[in-house]
């Protein structure tokens, strides 16, 4: 069995942590979780991370997922979170913290890749597996395509311009109740969108993610696809484990 990492989920509302074994694929012991700082500034995060490490006397690896783009553990954009976090390389700041090899990575990379290995994807998780487009569904949109089981990183197909807007402000989760939508009139609009997504990627699987997936079956029937649809499985933790798994990989 490898080590166990540390996992780290950092939401615009709560950032979630946990051991995970990253073999298994599941975390050992109960999560933690904390109200993500406001101001969501550097410092104010690192605070956070240090009463995390303090809560699981934790010294080990650690695996962080941030909502925004991650590229070599520096955010480049910082959704729902403080623009002074930009060109901040974050896998640095809490590998000084923790004193051991930090990873960071896009949320919604995060926990795709914790169902592509462990969940809905994990049949297509290799050689001959296809494309995969993992669809996370919420306050916005999360996306990640794999490829053969092989992350492309860093999507951000919930920012497609849709009727002079970001297609997430029309089609998210969060939308359903905030203009009181039937299902069939949400899952219309999702189906505008994944038709869009599927002319522009050509997916063999989508799998759909966040909260409003418990409802699949509620709006799974307003979809018209030639590719195959699925829900995910690995639920609220997904985002934990897949960045631990990560960061268990480098």
């Amino acid at each position: 069995m490898k080590d166990p990492v540390l996992g780290i989920d950092i939401g615009g509302t709560w950032i979630k942590s946990s051991p995970v074994d990253v073999s298994k694929g599941r975390l050992i012991g109960r999560p933690f979780k904390i109200r993500t700082p406001e101001p969501s500034t550097i410092d104010n995060l690192l605070l956070s991370f240090e009463k995390i490490i303090k809560n699981f006397s934790w010294d080990g690896p650690v695996g962080c997922g941030f909502p925004g783009v991650i590229k070599n553990g520096t955010i480049y954009t910082a959704a729902n979170m403080s623009k002074k976090l930009l060109n901040i390389n974050l896998a640095e700041k809490i590998n000084d913290l923790c004193k051991y090899k930090s990873t960071v990575i896009n949320d919604a990379d995060a926990a795709a890749i914790a169902e592509m290995l462990h969940g809905s994807g994990k049949a297509h998780c290799g050689y001959g597996g296809g494309v995969v487009l993992v669809i996370t569904l919420g306050t916005g949109i999360g996306s990640s395509i794999f490829v053969e089981g092989h992350l492309v990183p860093n999507t951000e197909f919930g920012h497609i311009e849709y009727r002079g807007m970001d297609i997430e402000k029309w089609t998210a989760g969060v939308i359903k109740a905030k203009e009181n939508l039937s299902w069939e009139e949400w899952g219309r609009r999702l189906n505008t969108y994944l038709q869009i997504m599927e002319k522009l990627s050509n997916p063999d699987l989508f799998i759909i993610g966040g909260g409003i997936a418990e409802s699949f079956d509620k709006f799974r029937h307003y979809i018209d696809l030639r590719a195959k649809i699925t829900c995910a499985k690995m639920g609220n933790n997904a985002g934990i484990i897949g960045a631990a798994i990560w960061a268990g990989k480098e």
